[in-house]
């Protein structure tokens, strides 16, 4: 659902792109088998760290809901922030309940985090109370002493509050990484080219260090005397930096994923403007470009579909995979909003290593999802080829992907364009043979 939105609004108002190093390669054949159905745009599913088998889904419109070790719903919330959220419009919307990330010792303390869209901070300046769109927050939760299905809604504490200038761009997928920090992505701010109400006009919120819009954030949420900024952030101590940035250069960052094995390496989709999309690998201090680059080429804001020929790419790290947008390139394009996704490493060792991501759609009206599987090669480079669900026409729109603790994968789908109803279905990713 944010792959549809984070990258939908973008794709159907404004064109996306989405990127991978070359063309894709021979189909591999899989199926959707159904795991979890009737839930209202999943936007992510992961593992609670307890011994239980039990795994949380989150849903747009502002339910945590609880899968048991069995795969079975629960049909009460795990927790209910609905009356939290700006209001969300039922056929297109970029905000709502964004992310879930339990704490590494979850089994001792009971904490976990969510991230969501809320209204406008009161304390906002008057320019933003005019013009800017809803407060993404990151709020801390505790689950309830006597029931481990239940959490404990009066436990709310606020470890980030950033206002946001327009509805969509918001990102918000996070995680606790290998060291135990909380990453947290966030979009440039919304509307297009990092341009517009709420952008810095000069350099756009992606390259700008004083917002963290456009960046990779990390926290320590266990140090709340520090402001829950680690001390080795990498920007901490400059005047002109935020501290809570890690990477920057992002524009909208649609699902991120630690990889469970190998390096245990960031990778995000990050959703481009007309033309690309593009599969980033995260570092400490890195700049993913945006908006001196869409995806691996160059960029100019003011002519969004003109790329030039040449341009400043001191200090930037490229996309490992970049592929085209049919918003603007319709010739061998495979999309028009990347939704970012994980490394397998179940049990079909074929796959094992392979990058499972997709798209949310070929077009905006018609669902039509997209399902990739990219490989790095022995030369460091990476290679993409586009999977063949051998059980379905078409396959709904991309939301999100998710793993479970045996490094299995999951497609989170609607069969919408926007969070309505409860129609929407979590799917396992499997080989068609």
């Amino acid at each position: 659902m944010r792959a549809t939105l984070t990258g939908l609004t973008m794709a159907a108002a404004i064109g996306l792109a989405v990127g991978l190093a070359g063309p894709a390669r021979a189909e591999v054949k899989i199926k959707l088998e159904p795991y979890v159905t009737g839930v209202n745009a999943p936007l992510d599913m992961v593992p609670i760290p307890d011994g239980s088998g039990r795994k949380a889904l989150i849903e747009q419109t502002g339910k945590v809901r609880i899968i048991d070790k069995q795969g079975r719903l629960r049909p009460e919330p795990f927790l209910n922030i609905e009356s939290k959220l700006v209001h969300l419009e039922p056929y297109f919307d970029e905000q709502g309940l964004l992310g879930i990330a339990f704490h590494p010792n979850y089994r001792q303390n009971g904490k976990f985090y969510v991230a969501y869209s809320a209204p406008l901070s009161s304390g906002a300046p008057l320019d933003r109370k005019l013009w800017w769109a809803h407060t993404n927050v990151v709020a801390e939760y505790t689950v309830s002493k006597d029931d481990p299905n239940k959490a404990d809604p009066t436990t709310e504490k606020i470890i980030s509050a950033i206002d946001w200038p327009q509805f969509n761009h918001n990102g918000h997928w996070m995680a606790f990484g290998p060291d135990g920090k909380l990453y947290v992505s966030t979009g440039d701010g919304g509307y297009a080219n990092d341009w517009g109400i709420g952008h810095n006009v000069l350099i756009g919120n992606g390259q700008d260090l004083s917002t963290p819009l456009g960046k990779m954030l990390r926290f320590d949420v266990d140090s709340p005397q520090t402001n829950y900024i680690p001390a080795d952030n990498p920007f901490v101590g400059r005047a002109d930096a935020h501290p809570a940035i890690w990477a920057l250069g992002l524009r909208n960052p649609w699902r991120c994923s630690f990889d469970m094995g190998g390096d245990r390496a960031l990778y995000c989709g990050d959703v481009q403007q007309n033309s690309f999309e593009e599969v980033s690998v995260i570092t400490k201090a890195a700049n993913l470009g945006w908006r001196r680059m869409e995806a691996d080429r160059c960029f100019d804001f003011l002519a969004p579909n003109k790329h030039p020929a040449n341009c400043d790419k001191t200090g930037l790290t490229m996309p490992i995979l970049v592929y085209n947008n049919c918003t603007a390139i319709p010739q061998n394009c495979m999309g028009i909003s990347v939704t970012g996704g994980y490394v397998y490493r179940g049990s079909h060792k074929a796959w094992d290593g392979k990058y499972i991501f997709g798209d949310w759609s070929k077009s905006f009206d018609t669902m039509d999802g997209q399902i990739f599987f990219a490989t790095k090669g022995a030369d460091g480079k990476w290679s993409m080829e586009k999977a063949t669900v051998t059980n379905m026409e078409k396959v709904p729109y991309i939301l999100a992907f998710a793993q479970d603790e045996q490094g299995e994968v999951y497609a989170l789908t609607s069969i919408t364009t926007g969070p309505v109803g409860s129609l929407d279905t979590v799917y396992k990713i499997v080989p068609a043979n």
